[in-house]
């Protein structure tokens, strides 16, 4: 709301209440729609630099240690912000975060698959060269629609990113079938998938998933906001589960879906019946599929182990 008192000439509204009305999607489509007006707000490197720091700063009242962030810098650099103005709004925010919050941020640099290979250029070129990449820079991703964005087409430009030492982390299975997951895998050599949802329509996919630890980045309340997923009772987290595959827990775009990273963990404790330590393993998870240095998976998986023997002390 902040942003869209700054830019009084948006559609987004800056009443919460209407806000919550905004974000009530039809379908993904839509939610496509209504967030791109929402990207339109992010129109200078201040705008950038706020925005990423008020989303550590949520973070950081989460108690979240570490978190990847996937931002697309092909939505501000088409809208004039300069590249690297851009890069040095996102890195100043991630050091402040960790000075002041403790919160630890990575990038994830995204392309927007309804832009087309443009963006995938322009991405990659942004991801590669290290005269521009940040410092905190781990992966490359893919996200917005699926249907009619057959995903190997970008191979070429997953490779350069891949030779260049970053993480293959595109999204895949949300809004079409099984055969898009395999597609990320085969020609993305996708490390984790976001969302992966119809993954649960194909026994071989999830026997592949669970063998080779392949992570699910699950996002329940943004599967049902987007109906990507009719019902909670509906989502396939249990069959995923039951599988054997890597499950981890995420928000999505936690604004636009009304919800936070705590709150989806509350939701897959009830999908999945956990108790204190079953959300211990989950979050377990997480640190396990990321891409965090092994001397810091230890020390934040000794943290929640210590968290968890202190709950369940008699």
């Amino acid at each position: 709301s902040e942003l869209a008192a700054r830019h009084p000439d948006s559609k987004v509204p800056t009443d919460p209440e209407a806000l919550v009305d905004y974000f009530t999607f039809t379908d993904f489509a839509h939610f496509i729609d209504v967030y791109l007006s929402v990207v339109d707000l992010i129109r200078t490197p201040e705008d950038v630099r706020l925005l990423t720091y008020e989303v550590a700063r949520d973070l950081a009242r989460q108690q979240v240690r570490y978190a990847e962030l996937t931002i697309t810098p092909f939505s501000s650099t088409r809208r004039g912000i300069d590249e690297r103005a851009f890069m040095e709004a996102i890195e100043d925010a991630r050091k402040a975060a960790e000075s002041e919050f403790g919160t630890v941020l990575r990038w994830c640099f995204d392309i927007p698959g309804e832009a087309g290979l443009e963006a995938a250029e322009e991405t990659t070129r942004l991801a590669t060269d290290d005269r521009l990449r940040p410092e905190g820079l781990v992966s490359f991703g893919l996200g917005g629609p699926e249907i009619g964005v057959p995903r190997p087409q970008f191979k070429p430009y997953f490779d350069r990113a891949i030779a260049a030492g970053l993480h293959s982390v595109p999204h895949a299975g949300e809004t079409t079938g099984p055969e898009t997951v395999w597609d990320a895998l085969t020609h993305l050599h996708a490390e984790r998938i976001g969302h992966g949802t119809s993954s649960a329509q194909d026994p071989a996919l999830l026997a592949h998933l669970a063998e080779h630890r392949i992570p699910l980045e699950v996002c329940p309340t943004s599967n049902i906001a987007t109906r990507a997923v009719r019902t909670l009772d509906e989502h396939p987290i249990r069959e995923f589960v039951k599988a054997g595959v890597v499950v981890t827990i995420n928000s999505d775009d936690p604004p636009m879906f009304g919800t936070d990273l705590n709150s989806e963990y509350a939701v897959a404790a009830r999908l999945l019946n956990l108790d204190e330590e079953g959300l211990a393993a989950l979050a377990k998870n997480a640190v396990d599929a990321s891409f965090l240095d092994e001397p810091g998976k230890a020390r934040i998986k000794g943290e929640i182990d210590t968290y968890t023997s202190t709950w369940l002390a008699p």
